[in-house]
């Protein structure tokens, strides 16, 4: 059978586990509220109604596409283009492209950036297999200029913080709605996470400083993870909507 994804890619290992998935997802989040092309998810309403959702379905369907045989995914794919068509055609306006090139770098980032925090540093040709796969979602996707190469995403990714990223009242409305649908622990955690793993310049629209009181813990948490207390405490601290979510995507689909 061909996956879109090959069996032993480590893009199946970083997308294979609910710690790893749940550090992207904290990543994106931050970033989708700076994004200037925000507005775009707030025109259905689903964002704002349910914050946690609709970025956990994006997550859901990255992590869809990792598992799946080639014709599955490219379903899945081609799925997510229609969806996008149908809110463009809604609006009767086109998303930027430049915003769907955003949404595929942070996937990329944030893949990279929550193995590597909680795992261990990437080889040069892992880091350009991770670019590889999404960079094929992309193509597929019809989105136009896409870099070629990991380099040339490097330096894109770049360029695409500095003019795409705005701090606005979406942005504070986004935070608010993470906070109520969190509660107070959960959301202090979630900004602790935050600091891990965005890049100094999001950090800085936010407002948040690199030093974060769950750094001491990741050391721990990597000689410990397999452990059934470590696990404990990891799924106590889970929203009680999404804990079974989460708690699935440690089951990885079985290859061949």
């Amino acid at each position: 059978m061909s996956y879109f994804v090959p069996e032993h890619s480590v893009v199946r290992t970083i997308w294979g586990k609910s710690d790893t998935v749940l550090f992207i997802f904290a990543g994106a989040a931050a970033e989708f509220a700076l994004n200037k092309a925000v507005d775009w998810l707030y025109f259905t309403g689903r964002l704002p109604a349910d914050p946690l959702g609709r970025l956990f379905s994006t997550v859901e369907y990255a992590r869809q596409i990792v598992f799946a045989e080639r014709g599955a995914a490219e379903r899945a794919i081609d799925t997510i283009t229609a969806i996008h068509a149908a809110v463009e055609a809604k609006r009767g306006a086109s998303i930027p492209a430049w915003a769907y090139r955003d949404v595929l770098y942070m996937l990329i980032d944030y893949s990279i950036r929550a193995f590597e925090l909680l795992e261990r540093p990437l080889t040069p040709d892992e880091q350009a297999e991770v670019f590889d796969v999404f960079s094929r979602v992309g193509q597929r996707m019809g989105i136009p200029d896409l870099p070629t190469t990991y380099s040339q995403w490097v330096a894109d990714r770049h360029a695409h913080l500095a003019q795409d990223l705005a701090h606005s009242a979406l942005t504070t409305d986004l935070f608010r709605q993470y906070r109520r649908h969190l509660g107070p622990l959960r959301y202090q955690l979630l900004l602790q996470g935050q600091r891990l793993v965005l890049p100094p310049l999001v950090r800085t629209m936010l407002g948040l400083n690199s030093w974060s009181w769950l750094a001491p813990a990741v050391p721990l948490y990597r000689a410990t993870q397999h452990l059934a207390l470590s696990r404990w405490a990891i799924n106590a601290l889970l929203p009680t909507a999404y804990k079974a979510q989460i708690q699935a995507l440690d089951n990885v689909p079985a290859s061949g």
